[in-house]
């Protein structure tokens, strides 16, 4: 067998699972990425470290692909840690190869990097010289079958080291979840015997490629469709109501509220989700397919723990007959069609700055048809959902919601770019405070995409600040920030770029898409803090609602 070092053992083992590694070099991680670039794994330079986990973990979500994050020891690793804990909370599947305090005990500049990780619920595997293989492939096992980050850590001692022999077996095949054995009987009789039945689909549904059965389920059933932010189009086509929660339109919530017998795939039906509690009607029957544990919400009626995709399966061959709700899905595409969508904005506001509803708009007929977008956590999350046209579930990569962060959006870009393969153009939506915050990683975009465009929510402002604070009569100075220049900053660092003052100045991206597209346009576009997004609106107006149920 050819003579590996500890650091190698961990590449070649790697070598199975990913295609792709993204980070920042130093002491800790350097033999680990010299053995990665031996073993043929494409490297991605980041410009900080907590990029390389963020992109790891947008690369996966864009593609349905493990990837890696690596970075060196102490400060490295810390400077991960806000991407690794949206990688936890977010169930995908993430791997980052670190550097580790030596074998011989902690030196003065150590920390506790495995007690710190299970902080934030990440499981650390340590790798040694007669087991760093197998440790490896249980670390990525572990990940894949529970879907979370984890850490491979390579003590520095060990790092150059002459790995002993082991044995070097093919990954281990995905094992599928139960599918509810007799439980799913009783869901096939509650959904054949229902008059206004409704199928909700979350990202848990896309995971599995659930969408195929779950749209035949619906049609059988004569079934209304909708799905999260995360699950948007999976189930497209008659009688689709769109997302549920606050990104929809009233319209559709009022369906929604209306149906007797509600089937939830792979959603954990958040409160964002469930509109504070107000979706769903209160003598409704909520049917929860998921591979959790147990309900994940306390208004599930009935939960049954499968693989959506199987589970689905199984209902179609149990339910036989004519659609039995096809009155009410005709009633409801008339709705539909003549109620109000989304606010089309306005062409004046109080600064003379432009409206975002208005602006998501325009940029909707402009932005090339075949899309994926990253959308980085702030005011602005709603805009891409409710304006953009989005073809698929994972042509919406929504970072930060999980563990309510922003600045991750341009790092989470790099590794999305990586992923797409079939001429696709890369959108990222960020407000101007998370641009700031991942500034250093402009320069990752522009060397690593293809075909990137840029929208920054240029508000001068932390914009969901403003609105939930500010308008308490709190001090705005903390919330504001200085106008940026983000065009002049994205051609010096070789992109093309423009201020967008008005929907007019959008020729200037036009002209750059009609004429291929290719390199990183940089929108910067000058909106009015004064709109606030109806998502926001509802969760503010859920809070006072629960403050003053609490006093009185």
């Amino acid at each position: 067998m050819t003579s590996l070092t500890v650091s190698g053992r961990v590449a070649q083992v790697l070598s199975s699972y990913v295609s792709d590694v993204f980070g920042v070099m130093g002491n800790g991680n350097v033999y680990f990425l010299d053995a990665a670039e031996q073993m043929g794994l494409r490297f991605s330079p980041v410009r900080h470290e907590g990029a390389a986990i963020a992109a790891a973990d947008a690369y996966y979500r864009t593609s349905g692909r493990l990837a890696a994050g690596t970075t060196t020891y102490g400060p490295g690793y810390t400077n991960a840690l806000t991407a690794l804990a949206e990688a936890v909370q977010a169930q995908i599947p993430v791997v980052l190869v670190t550097g580790d305090a030596p074998t011989s005990g902690a030196r003065p500049w150590d920390v506790d990097q495995a007690a710190i990780a299970a902080g934030l619920g990440a499981a650390t595997f340590t790798v040694t010289r007669d087991a760093g293989g197998a440790i490896t492939r249980q670390a990525v096992e572990y990940a894949l079958t529970r879907r979370t980050a984890v850490v491979i850590a390579i003590p520095y001692d060990l790092a150059a080291l002459e790995a002993e022999d082991e044995d070097h077996p093919a990954p281990a095949a995905p094992k599928g979840t139960h599918d509810g054995g007799t439980d799913l009987g009783q869901v096939a009789r509650l959904l054949a015997g229902a008059r206004r039945p409704l199928i909700l689909a979350g990202r848990g549904a896309h995971l599995a490629g659930a969408g195929p059965e779950l749209r035949e389920l619906a049609d059988r059933l004569g079934a209304l469709t909708a799905g999260t932010a995360l699950a948007l189009n999976l189930l497209n086509g008659e009688g689709y109501l769109g997302v549920a929660g606050g990104f929809g339109t009233d319209t559709a919530a009022g369906l929604m509220g209306e149906a007797d017998v509600v089937l939830v795939a792979g959603a954990s039906l958040s409160p964002f989700t469930m509109r504070f509690g107000h979706l769903l009607g209160p003598d409704s029957t909520v049917i929860q397919i998921d591979t959790a544990l147990q309900p994940t919400n306390p208004r599930v009626d009935l939960f049954v723990r499968a693989d959506a995709k199987s589970a689905a399966e199984r209902l179609l061959q149990l339910l036989d007959g004519d659609a039995a709700a096809d009155a009410w899905r005709a009633e409801a595409s008339k709705r539909v069609a003549a109620g109000p969508g989304h606010h089309a904005g306005s062409d004046v506001t109080e600064d003379g700055r432009l409206d975002p509803r208005a602006l998501a708009a325009a940029l909707d007929v402009v932005l090339p048809e075949r899309r994926t977008i990253v959308q980085d956590g702030g005011h602005f999350i709603g805009w891409a959902p409710m304006y953009w046209n989005i073809p698929r579930p994972q042509d919406l990569v929504m970072v930060g919601t999980a563990f309510q962060s922003i600045g991750l959006g341009l790092a989470s870009a790099v590794g999305a770019a990586r992923a797409l393969e079939d001429g696709r153009t890369l959108v990222l939506a960020s407000g101007d405070g998370g641009f700031l915050m991942g500034l250093s990683d402009l320069e990752s975009l522009i060397g690593a995409a293809s075909s990137a465009i840029v929208v920054i929510y240029n508000d001068a402002a932390y914009g969901a600040e403003i609105h939930q604070y500010g308008s308490q009569g709190l001090t705005e100075k903390p919330m504001l920030i200085p106008e940026v220049d983000f065009s002049g900053i994205a051609r010096a660092l070789g992109a093309e770029s423009a201020v967008i003052r008005s929907l007019s100045d959008l020729a200037a991206l036009q002209d750059w898409i009609d004429a291929g597209a290719k390199g990183t346009f940089v929108a910067d576009c000058r909106i009015t803090s004064t709109v606030r997004a109806p998502w926001l609106s509802e969760w503010m107006n859920a809070k006072r609602a629960a403050k003053a149920a609490v006093v009185g």
